[in-house]
């Protein structure tokens, strides 16, 4: 195995380009690390990013938060503007591992892996985030719900290098939820993952993006569920949980594994969503 360590962005791009589709990305390697350990992956090429300060920094701007790339957890909750802009954002990062695992695993890397426990991606796609993608050819934005595509995928071409992210401004009116299911309260992989951003006004639901993890191949939106929201003052008691069980059961394709069964994360699935929106509900009151 050759490993590319270049210092620079422009060095890691032409790394990316000459290795080919079967060279892996190296970042904070908690991930990777473990699956070379394993047996599991056994790449020819690694390109090690974890010198290039070009994909460091977070930064609020007038659009929101801008998050390199190799930000890590503990670099989240350490953060004033990220606690100030995207709050769950800093909550989900306080759940992933123990402080040395918090103090390696990458923002980038959380959505590179695309794996669909990830803690971080389901709140990336309910806070409307984009993920800049870099090359020698150019940059192209996409919307983190649309870089990842299945089971540990993206869209990412194999010359290209995760850069940034950006978190959109909170709109007003705008109320966020994280909660995570594992076996244990800390340093446990997700059972279930769930993150919301639900937009009123007057009552009434403007917007609603709402994502789960654990519960498919990968991350997913629950579309189904965003449009019965939309348009209508959020409902509640039996017709809310009603929504919820329908979504869990219909929007979602859980598996059995070592961690859970498929029938526990559909059970789990559908009462966090109900509390969560009762939570927010109960915010508009208050």
């Amino acid at each position: 195995m050759k490993v590319d360590s270049p210092r620079t962005l422009a060095d890691a791009l032409r790394a990316l380009r000459d290795c080919g589709p079967d060279a892996r990305v190296l970042a904070g390697g908690t991930d990777l690390m473990v699956e070379m350990e394993s047996g599991r992956t056994r790449p020819d090429r690694v390109v090690d990013v974890w010198r290039l300060d070009e994909l460091r920094g977070i930064r609020a701007t007038q659009a929101g938060l801008e998050i390199g790339a190799l930000v890590t957890c503990a670099d989240l909750a350490r953060s004033p503007d990220a606690r100030a802009s995207a709050d769950v954002l800093v909550e989900a990062a306080r759940c992933v591992g123990a402080v040395q695992i918090q103090n390696r695993a990458t923002l980038g890397g959380n959505l590179g892996t695309a794996s669909p426990a990830a803690d971080l991606v389901p709140v990336l796609f309910a806070l409307g985030a984009r993920v800049q993608l870099v090359s020698e050819r150019g940059e192209r934005w996409l919307p983190a719900d649309e870089l990842v595509r299945g089971y540990r995928s993206t869209a990412r071409a194999h010359d290209e290098l995760i850069a940034r992210v950006e978190v959109p401004r909170r709109a007003p009116g705008e109320q966020r939820a994280f909660r995570k299911v594992g076996t244990r309260r800390a340093q446990s992989i997700a059972k279930v993952v769930v993150a919301l951003a639900v937009r009123t006004d007057a009552g009434v639901v403007r917007s609603a993006r709402i994502a789960a993890g654990s519960v498919a191949d990968r991350t997913l939106r629950l579309g189904g569920l965003e449009t019965q929201l939309a348009g209508r003052p959020l409902p509640s008691g039996d017709e809310l949980a009603r929504l919820c069980a329908h979504a869990a059961e219909t929007e979602c394709a859980p598996r059995d594994d070592v961690r859970s069964t498929a029938e526990y994360r559909r059970f789990v699935l559908g009462r966090l969503l109900e509390r969560l929106l009762r939570d927010v509900a109960a915010s508009q009151r208050s």
